[in-house]
């Protein structure tokens, strides 16, 4: 059993194919990729994760192999008290038939999110896109589920894409950007003002440092000490098996220290959004 007593807000289940990335060979990345509720589990406990939220896995091209996981993270939430469990969905109007078929499992025990990206296709705002993301955030309201963005610098993923969102739909959904931006430019763009504007706005907006660059935690801890608001906004997440557990658990509790914002990025802050019963 680990020692880190934490609570893990964004981890992912599920094997992917092997994939020919940016014109290489056949590929697997994500060498730790679980393909069960059992080895999912065993990691929680050698880790000594107290509570995690289980996304499907995602990454090659083909939005199926990431709808195939949500049965399986449905298990490992059944499986374990400990495991709650967000449902892969799609912006794309040709994943629109996979998107109803997993929204239908909203209302299931241990469900807590849905998780959507723009890497795969699609964008903010594409018109093409819209009934499926107010189906997305519409089903999210009424089960009083949080919305998983991706999040990464440039391109479709970019801050100013995916903050439209926040505008959008963020006074009535809660919603969880992943990786803070992912980048350098994401990172500023969110500390220097968007993340704390939005807070003050009244949106319901979230986020985790998984992927951040070195210079962004601390940056956003002192901001938050210094600003007096976000600290029950930013929780811990491993991104695993595209993250690091331990370097990402060392990253946060550098930047925030081992006072109240520690406890409540590495543990409150779960409990309150994905566990309000705890």
């Amino acid at each position: 059993m680990g020692t880190q007593l934490v609570n893990d807000a964004h981890r992912h289940l599920g094997k992917m194919p092997a994939f020919p990335f940016y014109g290489g060979p056949p590929c697997n990345p994500d060498i730790l990729a679980r393909g069960s509720a059992a080895e999912l589990i065993a990691d929680l406990d050698r880790e000594g994760v107290e509570r995690a939220l289980i996304l499907p896995n995602y990454g090659v091209p083909d939005a199926s192999v990431s709808f195939s996981f949500n049965p399986l993270v449905l298990e490992a939430a059944a499986a374990d008290d400990r495991v709650r469990c967000g449902l892969w969905v799609s912006p794309r109007p040709q994943d629109a038939e996979l998107t109803t078929e997993a929204l239908a499992l909203a209302g299931e025990p241990g469900v807590v999110a849905l998780k959507t990206s723009f890497l795969l296709g699609g964008r903010v705002d594409d018109e093409a896109c819209q009934q499926q993301l107010d189906r997305i955030f519409g089903t999210a309201r009424e089960h009083g589920l949080v919305v998983h963005v991706h999040t990464s610098p440039g391109g479709t993923s970019d801050i100013n894409e995916v903050g439209q969102l926040v505008d959008k739909y963020g006074d009535d959904t809660k919603i969880h950007l992943v990786h803070f931006g992912g980048g350098m430019s994401g990172h500023i763009k969110l500390i220097s003002t968007k993340f704390f504007d939005w807070i003050e706005a009244g949106k319901q907006v979230y986020t985790d440092t998984s992927w951040a660059i070195g210079f962004a935690p601390r940056w956003l801890a002192s901001e938050i000490e210094k600003r007096g608001i976000g600290h029950d906004r930013v929780l811990f997440a491993s991104d695993e098996p595209w993250g690091d557990f331990s370097g990402e658990v060392a990253r946060m509790r550098t930047a925030a220290g081992d006072g109240d914002l520690a406890e409540a990025m590495l543990r409150g802050n779960f409990a309150a959004l994905y566990d309000p019963k705890q």
